[in-house]
């Protein structure tokens, strides 16, 4: 088997789990093909939820502004009665943001204009998806993968160290690998269609016939864009004309409205729901992201935003290990993700369900903000700790000052592909500088100063307390002043150890 590598990593799909996954290998110099069998982009606004998590992933990769500026957030609901009156309601809760907490409110953006953002920052990187591209075949080896491509050209072969499959519930990757995708499913059809039409406000999220599995519809304004995005329930079986003409006479009846018509239809789907979950999210060299690893109902808009998460807790793995980390690193990748999209699983179908009986309300459970990593392996606490933050915790932000006098963010420090490590009123010279690891001291006449005390009051430092921040923003470590040897040991196993140490 011939060891001519041409790139590190293939990436099949480029949805925003391949996207995300691309833009962490390329911002740390990782080779890497990122195909898509599409001709063209996806252009509907499927995934339009973007949750406070991903918000702060999306602030970390560099394009949360450019999100924000392209989308908005949710407008009211209004749910219509069969009288003819209606009340308007919140979508989610309005809780205000903290210092630990800056992102509180879901994002309204259509899937198509974040990945469209995605693209951007991939081609300011120096990459962008090879449409047209679909993998048709791979093998794998001890020493990587042969992958066969069907491109516009003809078909080509390439070998990479990794596989990675976030080609959708459909994958074709997971298909190969003979894993299983158990689950079940929930009985319920939908549409769901980008469209121009008259008839509506954009001021309000409409929604008619609540809690009516035949006459559930609504209809709501896309941010940034001049469309609406229906949504309702259809029959198990049959055709669905899926035309202007024929959303018209839907939405006529089930609204009982002649004065609401669809001129255009820009992107349209009819879909029966499934909970599903593969059985593993890796076979040797291959992984599986995204919808390729999990799929579930909409409802609390979780899809997008898990899978974004899958990638970006796999692309630094990657990265560490072709840069020389011990490839065990890699096994945290499932064990951490799959328990995040179990649970996903269950969330979903929960709010399916109450859905169903027109009571869906949003709060923060959704906001994946309490997603963690606990009984990582990648967790160390010496000595344990017994509550506030605890190893596996997503690291809290907090408003500080440099001692230089500036106002900043933790967050601001965190940024990047680097590993954090802060000392709280110690002596950061006590762990040597190297590659990778940005040292920090948090105190009085430290590099950072905590005048207000929002980081002590969401990290409950004690003296000498060291955190070791991951770049995924969780804390991997948290050890005491006494137990640097713990430490060490920590950094050697994500490859910083002291061998990795700059010349200074």
């Amino acid at each position: 088997m011939t060891n001519d590598f041409s790139r590190d990593v293939l990436i099949c799909g480029a949805g925003a789990a391949g996207l995300t996954l691309a833009i962490e290998l390329a911002r740390r110099g990782v080779s890497f093909w990122l195909i898509e069998k599409l001709d063209d982009p996806f252009r509907g606004s499927r995934g339009k939820g973007i949750q406070p998590r991903t918000q702060e992933v999306f602030e970390d990769l560099g394009i949360l502004d450019r999100v924000v500026s392209v989308g908005g957030f949710y407008p009211k609901q209004r749910e219509y009665r069969g009288d003819g009156h209606y009340a308007d309601t919140d979508v989610v809760e309005a809780v205000p943001a903290t210092p630990s907490e800056p992102y509180h409110l879901p994002l309204m953006v259509p899937q198509f204009l974040t990945e469209r953002v995605m693209r951007e920052r991939l081609a300011e990187l120096g990459a962008r998806p090879e449409f047209g591209t679909e993998l048709v075949g791979f093998e794998q080896d001890t020493d990587g993968v042969t992958a066969r491509l069907a491109t516009r050209s003809g078909e080509q072969t390439v070998r990479v160290h990794w596989l990675v499959g976030t080609d959708g519930g459909r994958s074709f990757v997971r298909h190969a690998l003979g894993i299983d995708f158990p689950g079940k499913t929930l009985g319920v059809r939908a549409i769901v269609a980008d469209v121009t039409l008259s008839g509506l406000s954009r001021d309000v999220w409409h929604r008619f016939g609540e809690g009516d599995m035949q006459r559930q519809i609504s209809a709501c304004p896309l941010a940034g864009t001049d469309l609406f995005q229906l949504q309702g329930l259809v029959p198990l079986e049959g055709d669905i004309d899926l035309s202007p003409a024929g959303f018209t006479s839907l939405l006529a009846a089930r609204t009982g409205r002649r004065d609401i018509l669809v001129q255009a239809v820009s992107w349209a789907s009819a879909f029966t729901m499934n909970a599903r979950l593969a059985d593993r999210y890796r076979v040797g060299r291959v992984f599986l992201a995204g919808d390729a690893a999990h799929i579930h109902p909409p409802t609390g808009g979780q899809g997008l935003n898990t899978s974004v998460q899958d990638a970006y807790n796999l692309g630094w793995k990657l990265a560490c290990v072709i840069s020389g980390a011990p490839a065990t690193l890699l096994d945290s990748y499932e064990a951490e993700r799959r328990p995040v999209a179990q649970a996903m699983l269950g969330l979903s179908t929960g709010l399916l369900d109450a859905m169903k009986r027109g009571e869906m309300r949003r709060g923060r459970d959704v906001h994946q903000l309490d997603i963690g990593y606990p009984e990582s392996s990648l967790a160390l606490e010496k000595p344990e700790r017994t509550g506030g933050l605890l190893a596996g915790d997503r690291a809290p932000d907090a408003p500080i000052r440099g001692a230089a006098g500036q106002a900043m963010r933790l967050f601001d420090l965190l940024r990047g592909p680097h590993w954090t490590l802060i000392v709280f009123e110690g002596d950061r010279g006590t762990v040597v500088p190297r590659a990778g690891l940005h040292i920090h001291a948090i105190g009085q006449k430290r590099d950072l100063i905590d005048d207000a005390g929002h980081f002590r009051n969401a990290y409950a430092p004690l003296v000498g307390d060291w955190f070791l921040i991951r770049p995924d923003g969780y804390v991997g470590a948290i050890v005491g002043a006494d137990e640097l040897p713990s430490l060490e040991a920590y950094l050697a196993g994500v490859g910083l150890g002291a061998e990795a140490t700059a010349h200074v």
